[in-house]
């Protein structure tokens, strides 16, 4: 009788008590079911796979769900392109719109030449790193790039290289405009352009002229000849630097030409790699 009060009989109860449960989580996760659309898994289906992030999403299945629950644009897959982003509005029934191909862009001219070194950095082989010193950089530009690769490591699809003269160069072929490089720079010298804009500035200072030429001989000065020149007015500057507005450019070239610092290119011969190359 002691051994059934002490050991049988509660056995019997946790066993009892372990189907009432049973039975009532079954119950329960029929009740609350989420039904997932069914359109999620279609759009996930035509993604790439990639799981970049670019499309501003935590992966493609997060992508696919935004798309569907959240009104997300059915273009943002920079990997797909224009393909992937009609195949995903025939899904959700809507127009894919105009898909830009975009590119990454270095803003920097800073080369080990132009730019000098005023510190051996001997740490982490990592630019958020070096960041973080004194002065926030080893190289006399606070502004320009690091040199060590970091935005090469984090770009999945092989379109980065670092060249001879300590910048990374973009492969336009291979580069889907993924964004990586863009988060991981920590002087934020990576932009994403559209590849057929062939005017651009290759300096990322905000310093006034006699500082820029201080660390760089070919950074941007401020001087704003080139937004006098503009005859369409694309090119503004902000803080100190000039910038140009790619939906206006009309690519005559009259900024580059004149521009002293020879910071403003038109193509792209020396920061994207030809395939070729």
């Amino acid at each position: 009788m002691d051994f059934m009060h002490v050991f049988v009989t509660p056995l019997l109860l946790m066993g009892i008590m372990g189907g009432v449960f049973g039975v009532l989580l079954a119950i329960a996760s029929v009740i609350f079911k989420v039904h997932q659309d069914e359109r999620i898994g279609l759009i996930r289906a035509v993604l790439p796979g990639a799981n970049c992030g670019g499309c501003g999403y935590p992966g493609c299945d997060g992508y696919a769900s935004g798309v569907v629950n959240d009104g997300a644009p059915v273009n943002k897959c920079s990997v797909g392109g224009a393909s992937v982003a009609e195949k995903i509005a025939a899904i959700m029934g809507v127009d894919a719109g105009e898909s830009v191909p975009m590119r990454a862009f270095v803003k920097c001219k800073g080369t080990c030449t132009a730019s000098p070194r005023q510190l051996i950095y001997d740490g982490i082989k990592d630019c958020r790193s070096a960041a973080t010193i004194p002065g926030g950089s080893p190289n006399a530009c606070p502004f320009g790039c690091i040199g060590l690769g970091t935005c090469v490591s984090v770009c999945n699809f092989g379109a980065l290289s670092m060249g001879d003269d300590g910048l990374p160069k973009v492969d336009g072929d291979k580069c889907v405009a993924c964004g990586a490089c863009v988060a991981a720079c920590p002087k934020g010298i990576f932009t994403l352009i559209p590849k057929a804009a062939d005017v651009v500035v290759a300096c990322n200072s905000h310093w006034k002229g006699p500082m820029v030429k201080s660390v760089c001989s070919a950074g941007c000065i401020g001087c704003t000849l080139c937004t006098k020149l503009c005859p369409v007015q694309a090119i503004t500057m902000v803080n100190d630097l000039a910038v140009i507005d790619q939906t206006k450019c009309i690519k005559c070239g009259k900024c580059a030409e004149k521009c002293p610092a020879k910071c403003i290119k038109i193509g792209e011969k020396v920061e994207v790699l030809a395939k070729s190359a």
